[in-house]
């Protein structure tokens, strides 16, 4: 009798089961012809088999997008995290790990250096035009340094914002050489003015390097580069400056002279000397320009050079002119009612940009004059032309409001900024004053008298009267009389002088019935 054939569709039913559970949702079994109940659960499970795979592909690909969604948003975290939000440029927590990757490389004797640039009198122009021009000077400065350098990362170059106005670039790859290259590229980014407002703006800036060396922290390097700067600022001028360990004293310094400098204004150490003018025709006195001292109490008495600069970065140039103001009206006005004082006697007082862009300057001088009872001819204001320039709408509109008051506008520094006749003609300015950069030359150089000659002209068909600063000999006074300039002050008439003593040569001059100054 023969066997009756195996069936072995539960074995391979139960293994199709196994499978699946195991995750190979593919698998399937074919039905038998006999279609009975093991091909009813069979077809079952063939369907449940189908419904998982269709449902496990959906969720894969939604994993999947998922999964490219999270990596977009972490790609989009690291960009906003390593960008700067308002430039562009790389954010300062870039270029801090940058800079720790760049020491670790200086630990095997690579070269690294990180230059720092920061622009001088910013706050000014935010002060000046408002935040958002701010904002516009340094997405203007960040593209010239991407274009400078190459590109974000262009050549080796890591360009980034660390905060504020100060920018940098961490060098590797390059010797010495390179980099004082890149910091001099770098400084050239400021050479042609910025639009603002529609009015040309010149910038200026510092440079601060500090090299990689063995075992320095990131925060050393950044605060060794920011030395840098400061003792930069501290020569005077916009250029480039390498760390070294003796800098720190210099920052240390200027943080003591400004913290000294704030109370000195109410300790009484700020004082005005006087510079007499003349008339280079008859040598009457005209009137005296003011110049502020500081009689430290310790250090003795300092020159602007000083202290001004240092001024400027602490804030302090608003205060500084406002104790100066005070104590020029004040002195005007005791000398005002002497009746022998020259009718057209005036005293002349620098105002700074930052006290242009304070808004109240003109409210300010008003409640002076009418304290001191002093008519506003007595004081003449002197502004800087660059200043001018970049004052704007608002700047022209306390400089007519000062008009309005009597006060008299004088243009100073002229010929050493952006000249032109459109703005000296529509200015309430009564006067220019000629650089002594100017006059130093004149009497040496034939072509320089030339050009004083053709500036003097330009003053007076814009219908101003023109003083010349710093004449030093007698062939000066002469060329200078002989090219039609109307006064003068320098060392040749007299130096800077005490309210006292001013006063002293006023009364003399009074006595001897002449204004004579020398």
């Amino acid at each position: 009798m023969a066997a009756e054939p195996t069936d072995d569709r539960l074995e391979k039913l139960i293994d199709l089961i196994v499978r699946l559970s195991a995750g190979d949702l593919s698998r399937r079994m074919e039905t038998s012809p006999a279609r009975d109940s093991i091909d009813a659960v069979t077809t079952g499970i063939n369907l449940l088999a189908e419904e998982l795979e269709t449902l496990y592909d959906q969720l894969e690909a939604r994993i999947a997008t998922r999964t490219e969604q999270l990596e977009r948003a972490q790609d989009e975290l690291r960009r906003l995290v390593d960008t700067d939000e308002l430039t562009g440029l790389a954010s300062r927590r870039l270029v801090r790990e940058r800079i720790d990757a760049a020491l670790q490389t200086a630990d095997d004797g690579g070269l690294a250096a990180v230059v720092i640039l920061a622009l001088r009198g910013f706050r000014l122009i935010n002060d000046t035009f408002g935040h958002s021009a701010g904002d516009a000077v340094l997405i203007e400065v960040a593209q010239r340094l991407q274009a400078a350098m190459g590109g974000a990362e262009g050549g080796g170059h890591l360009v980034g914002r660390l905060g504020g106005d100060e920018f940098a670039v961490l060098v590797t790859g390059q010797d010495a050489e390179g980099v004082l290259w890149t910091a001099r590229a770098v400084l050239d980014t400021l050479k042609e003015r910025v639009l603002v407002n529609g009015i040309q703006v010149s910038l200026r800036g510092n440079v601060g390097i500090r090299y990689a060396e063995r075992h320095l922290a990131v925060e050393e390097m950044l605060r060794d580069a920011d030395a840098a700067l400061e003792a930069g600022k501290a020569k005077g001028h916009g250029g480039i400056s390498v760390f070294t360990p003796a800098m720190h004293e210099v920052v240390a310094q200027r943080v003591r002279v400004a913290s000294e400098l704030r109370a000195a204004f109410s300790n009484g150490e700020i004082e005005v000397f006087y510079q007499p003018i003349v008339g280079l025709a008859d040598g009457t006195l005209a009137g005296a320009e003011a110049l502020v001292r500081w009689r430290h109490p310790v250090r003795g008495l300092q020159p602007p050079a000083a202290f001004l600069d240092i001024a400027e970065d602490a804030g302090l140039m608003v205060e500084l002119g406002r104790c100066v103001l005070t104590q020029v009206v004040q002195a005007a006005g005791d000398w005002a009612r002497d009746p022998g004082l020259p009718e057209h006697f005036s005293l002349h007082v620098n105002i700074s940009p930052a006290e242009l862009a304070h808004g109240d300057l003109t409210a300010h001088i008003r409640r002076l004059l009418d304290e001191a009872g002093l008519p506003g001819p007595r004081l003449t204001v002197e502004i800087t032309e660059s200043a001018i320039i970049s004052g704007g709408p608002d700047t022209r509109l306390t400089l007519r409001s000062l008009g309005e008051l009597g006060v008299p506008i004088e243009i100073d520094d002229f010929g050493t900024g952006y000249s032109s006749i459109s703005y000296l003609r529509t200015l309430p300015a009564v006067r220019a004053k000629i650089d002594k950069s100017l006059v130093d030359t004149l009497a040496s150089d034939p072509t320089q008298v030339a050009f004083v000659d053709a500036i003097v002209r330009l003053i007076h068909a814009a219908g101003l009267t023109v003083v010349a600063e710093g004449i030093e000999g007698e062939a000066q006074a002469r060329l200078l009389r002989e090219l039609g300039c109307e006064y003068g002050q320098g060392y040749l008439f007299a130096r800077p002088m005490p309210a006292s003593e001013l006063g002293l040569l006023l009364r003399s001059l009074q006595e001897g019935g002449h204004g004579a100054a020398r």
